[in-house]
Formats: C-alpha cells, sequence, structure tokens
C-alpha cells in the first residue's frame, strides 16, 4: 500500500511546522524577558508548586518580621520607661533621706513632700505612656484608655491584668503588665502582700507634710520609707530586665526570620529562575529553526502543478 503525499499534505504541514517553530521561539523570548524559567504552571508543574511554597514561606516571614518590628520597638519604648521611672524613684530616695536630717524644719519637710507629690505626678505620666501608635507600654492585655486612674482612694489599674503578645509564629511581647509594674512590688516587711508605687509615695509625703513630729518618728519613717522605696526600684529594674530579655530574643528571631526569608528565596530562585546563558543558546537554537522553517515554506509554496505547466 502506497501513501500518497499531495501539495496540500505538504503546504498544510509546513504551515504547522512554522507555527510551531514560531511558538517555541516567542516562549523561549518571554522566558528571556522575564528572567523566568517558569512563567506559566504548566510549564513545570512541580517547580511551581515549590515555587509558590517559597513564596507563601517569604510572605510569612515578612509578616512575622512586621510584627517582630513592633514588638521590639514597643519593648524599647517600655525598658526606656522603666529606666526613667528608676531614675524618678532615685531622685524620691534623695528627697527622703534629705529629709531624714535631724535639722530640717517642719516647712522644709513640707516642701519636699511637694516635691515628691511632683515627682509622683511624673510616674504615673510615665506609666500611662503609650507607643505612638495608640497602645499603652502597660496596657496589660489591652487597654482603650490609660491603665492607671488616679482617684480618690488612690490609683487603680482598669485595665486586663497580663500581657499582649504578638499574633505571630513566635509570639514576642507587645505591652508589659501594668498592674505588676507599678502595683504589685512586693512588700519587704509583709510577706505576701505587695507594695503600690502611688501609695508609697502619697503615703511619705503625708507623713513629711505633718507638723510637729518628733526626731524618733522622722527617723522612723524615713527608714520605712526608704526600704519600700528600694522594694519599688527592685521591682521595676526586674522588669525592665525582662524587656531586656525580649529584646535580645526579638534579635535572635529576626536573626532566624532573616534566614529563612533568605532560603526560602534561594528555593524560589532554584525553581523558577532562568539561566541566562543556556536560555540564550536555546533562543538561538530555536530561532535556527525558525528560520530553517521559513525557508522550508517558501520552497513548499512554490511547489504547484501549475508552476511546471507554464
Amino acid at each position: 500500500m502506497s501513501l500518497r503525499i499531495t501539495a496540500s499534505n505538504a503546504f498544510d504541514t509546513s504551515i504547522r511546522n512554522l507555527q510551531r517553530r514560531q511558538q517555541e521561539m516567542t516562549e523561549a523570548q518571554e522566558r528571556l524577558t522575564s528572567g523566568k524559567r517558569v512563567v506559566r504552571s504548566s510549564d513545570d508543574p512541580a517547580a511551581a508548586a515549590r515555587a509558590e511554597r517559597a513564596m507563601a514561606a517569604i510572605q510569612r516571614a515578612e509578616a512575622d518580621q512586621r510584627a517582630l518590628d513592633t514588638s521590639r520597638s514597643a519593648m524599647q519604648l517600655a525598658e526606656s520607661a522603666l529606666g526613667e521611672a528608676g531614675d524618678l524613684l532615685q531622685q524620691v530616695r534623695d528627697r527622703v533621706l534629705e529629709a531624714g536630717n535631724g535639722t530640717y524644719s517642719d516647712a522644709e519637710r513640707a516642701m519636699l513632700a511637694d516635691s515628691i507629690r511632683g515627682l509622683r505626678a511624673d510616674l504615673l505620666s510615665v506609666a500611662n505612656r503609650d507607643d505612638g501608635a495608640g497602645r499603652y507600654l502597660f496596657g496589660g492585655q489591652g487597654a482603650d484608655q490609660p491603665p492607671l486612674v488616679d482617684g480618690i482612694g488612690g490609683v487603680s489599674y482598669v485595665a486586663a491584668a497580663g500581657e499582649l503578645y504578638t499574633a505571630s509564629g513566635e509570639a514576642t511581647p507587645l505591652t508589659i503588665d501594668g498592674r505588676a509594674a507599678w502595683l504589685g512590688a512586693p512588700d519587704p516587711s509583709t510577706p505576701g502582700a505587695t507594695l503600690s508605687v502611688f501609695d508609697v509615695l502619697d503615703r511619705i509625703a503625708g507623713e513629711l507634710s505633718t507638723p510637729g513630729q518628733d526626731t524618733a518618728v522622722i527617723a522612723q519613717n524615713v527608714r520605712e520609707g526608704l526600704g519600700d522605696i528600694d522594694a519599688l526600684s527592685q521591682n521595676l529594674s526586674r522588669l525592665r530586665s525582662r524587656s531586656g530579655e525580649s529584646l535580645r530574643r526579638a534579635d535572635d528571631i529576626g536573626e532566624r526570620l532573616a534566614q529563612g526569608k533568605l532560603d526560602a528565596q534561594e528555593e524560589r530562585s532554584r525553581s523558577e529562575d532562568l539561566d541566562m546563558v543556556a536560555a540564550i543558546s536555546d533562543f538561538q537554537a530555536r530561532q535556527s529553526g525558525y528560520d530553517a522553517a521559513l525557508q522550508s515554506y517558501s520552497i513548499v509554496q512554490r511547489m504547484s502543478l501549475f508552476d511546471y505547466l507554464k
């Protein structure tokens, strides 16, 4: 049985080959211009899936890094605020020590009491400091108003006790428990009891403002006041150390996130990026094939019986 090849068949075959060559050259050119070996999922489904997973990992790392940056900023502000509070308490301690001078008059001690009340107001301002974005540094698990409110009975904590953390792969703190920081210092004279920064300062200022006290009472008040202030300072120092530890941990997490992102970027590159040298060679080969197809088409186009009947 013989196979008959007509001029029409040869013409159609040449057209199909020409179109195929042109499509291959166009795809090679598209890969060159995009710099990607995998432009569509159909180019390499397995590589496209790996690249997609790598891209998702990159996006997660970037989201976690943004959350980490927010936490780091909050802890830096909190650490600074606790340091400032420690300095203010030291000034209070200096005033109390000065009040123990036996030569001071009631009026002079009253002036020291007024100075302590001013420092108390500064401490309350520090305790209600926010991070610049509406979140209070000592707002516990979240507060839409200043967490420490000064009332007739003293300063009370109106936020939820505890700490707020980022919603990320490795949770990091956004706030500090304001109740523990400002109202929860261990009482050195009563095991299990706690001291409030503001109650202690109110008591000391009240004692210094009371006229007619003898030297023994003044000395006792100064001694107790110094002990309480030291306990308050130690509590704030402990929380400041925790903030510093959070910052150190944030640095470690940041390094891991950066490395994870870099690994994902390299995996994505391996999956879909183009070897430019090989791609240029491939494009040139396909261009040569297309030129050959064009020449073949031009020959077939002239293969007509009418050309031989002329």
